[in-house]
Formats: C-alpha cells, sequence, structure tokens
C-alpha cells in the first residue's frame, strides 16, 4: 500500500472514531490548530507563542505542542529549561501532566520534539497508556497550537494531516510565497486538504499583507482544484519584536500596547468567535491516534 493510501485509509479511521465520540460525549471537545510553514524563518513559533498568550488573556486553556522535530525552540525562544519531555512519559518514568512546563500567561508547552519519533515503536499496551495519558490533558484545555517544522517532509505533512484546522505562516518574500503554495499544493492534491488559514507575518501595512494573499489566491484558484484560502490576518513589521526575542520574552507580554501585540490579541478573539468546521470537532485524543496510525 503506497503512502497516499495509508494516510486515506488512517483519516478515514479517525473520522469514524470521531462520528462515534460525538454521539456518546457531545459538548465542544478541544481543538487542534497546526501552525506550519512551507518555509523557515518565517517567524512561526514567535506567532504560536504570542497567539497562545493572547489565547489564554481572552480565558481559553492553551498548550502548546512544540513539534518540530528538527529545530524545537519554543523553550528558547521563551527562556524556559525543561526538565522532562515526552520521550520520559514514553520511557513510563513521568506522566505527561509532569512534563508540562508554564508559559507566561499561563498557557502550557509540552516538551516532545525527542520523543516523537519514538511513537513509531510503541508496543499496543504502550499506546493505550499513552492515549489515556493525552485524553486526561485533552479533558483539561480549550486549544492545542501545533508549532510544526518548515517545509513538505513527512513530518511536516503528519502533523498537518492529524490536525483538524491549519494556520499557514508566510512573509512578504516571494520564496516565502512560493514554499506556502508547495505546501498547499501538497496537502490539497495529494491528500485532499482543502481549507487553509493564512497569515502573513512581517507586513509593512495591511495593504502588503492583502497583496501577498491576493498572489497565493490567484495561484491557487488557478492551478488547484476546490481549495479554501481565508486570511486569518497578518503581523506587522514591529522594531518591539526583536527587542523581545533577545530578551527571551513574549512582545505580548513584554509590549502589550505594540502594533504587533494588538495584532495577536485580535488574531486569537477572531479565532475563538469562529466556530470550527463541523468535521472539524479536533479532539486531543484522535489528533494523537492519527500521528500513531501514521507511524
Amino acid at each position: 500500500m503506497n503512502q497516499a493510501s495509508t494516510l486515506q485509509k488512517m483519516m478515514d479511521h479517525v473520522d469514524n472514531d470521531k462520528r462515534a465520540m460525538r454521539t456518546k460525549a457531545g459538548g465542544t471537545p478541544p481543538r487542534v490548530i497546526c501552525v506550519t510553514s512551507g518555509k523557515g524563518g518565517v517567524g512561526k513559533t514567535n506567532i504560536v507563542t504570542n497567539l497562545a498568550y493572547a489565547l489564554t488573556k481572552l480565558g481559553k486553556k492553551v498548550l502548546i505542542l512544540d513539534a518540530d522535530l528538527n529545530l524545537a525552540n519554543v523553550d528558547v525562544l521563551l527562556g524556559l529549561t525543561p526538565r522532562f519531555n515526552l520521550h520520559h512519559v514514553l520511557l513510563g518514568e513521568k506522566s505527561l501532566t509532569e512534563i508540562l512546563v508554564d508559559g507566561p500567561g499561563g498557557f502550557k508547552l509540552l516538551p516532545a520534539s525527542s520523543g516523537i519519533m519514538e511513537l513509531a515503536s510503541l508496543t499496543e499496551s504502550q499506546k493505550l497508556y499513552f492515549m489515556g495519558e493525552m485524553e486526561t490533558v485533552g479533558d483539561k484545555i480549550d486549544i492545542m497550537l501545533v508549532d510544526t517544522g518548515a517545509g513538505i517532509n513527512d513530518n511536516v505533512i503528519y502533523f498537518n494531516l492529524a490536525a483538524q484546522e491549519r494556520i499557514i505562516v508566510l512573509t512578504p518574500e516571494p520564496t516565502s510565497l512560493t514554499d506556502a503554495y508547495a505546501l498547499i499544493k501538497v496537502l490539497s492534491g495529494r491528500h485532499d486538504v482543502k481549507r487553509f488559514r493564512i497569515l502573513i507575518n512581517n507586513a509593512d501595512s495591511e495593504k502588503d499583507a492583502l497583496t501577498v494573499f491576493r498572489k497565493l489566491s490567484v495561484v491557487a484558484d488557478r492551478f488547484l482544484d476546490s481549495i479554501s484560502l481565508d486570511l486569518v490576518g497578518y503581523i506587522p513589521f514591529d522594531r518591539h519584536l526583536p527587542k523581545a526575542v533577545r530578551r527571551q520574552k513574549l512582545v505580548s507580554e513584554l509590549f502589550p500596547n505594540a502594533d504587533s501585540s494588538q495584532k495577536f490579541n485580535s488574531i486569537s478573539a477572531q479565532l475563538i468567535a469562529e466556530k470550527p468546521n463541523q468535521h472539524n470537532d479536533g479532539n486531543i485524543k484522535f489528533f494523537w491516534q492519527g500521528l500513531l496510525d501514521l507511524s
């Protein structure tokens, strides 16, 4: 069976499980939002952490999954030094709640990069234990933000398929636009993902951001079938951002009145106001089940 067929089989299996869970449990499960990019260096991790901070300030319980397997740096950006990570949970040395790290404002960080690759080698009993741990955490949060790597490698694709919502980050640079298009093309053409949110970072103005979005939309409409691109917003070029990074602080925390901080607030409010697609219940259990099946 080729990779595409395996991925589709996994997604069908997960969709069936989701329908069963909705019937049994009802209510609103936590959302899983994957924040990704076609090109590295677009400020994706900065966006994830500031969105987590802003969403928490709006009353949401937020968990960040640092899923960049090659360059996990959420902890570095926040000036944190986690003692444990997902690897220790898989070994049975720690529970999931014991490895979670408190971020600024009250959101949680799950340091996971060194443990993700080990999912492929878990026994069935280990998978059941792991899923039980994840379900316990999922009951305590509203939103999980997944900070992926960049590009179109298998790991990035897997996280995007397992999540129910996706935000693709790009900048006005031409290479960022072309790489974002390449990621959308792979996810839509090979894996039938049809809806994408777009966030433009480091834009000179709203006009600049809209120009970038229109360029991406024109190419996507011309060459890709039946996809939906929604501009969730933009983050302006802001001298406060590099200042905050150098101090290992969030701009939203250090400079709450800065232009970029205000944009993070408005984008977070918009995400909360929007109702996820009825098929996108985003339950964390199904996100991790999807990754286990892919592994």
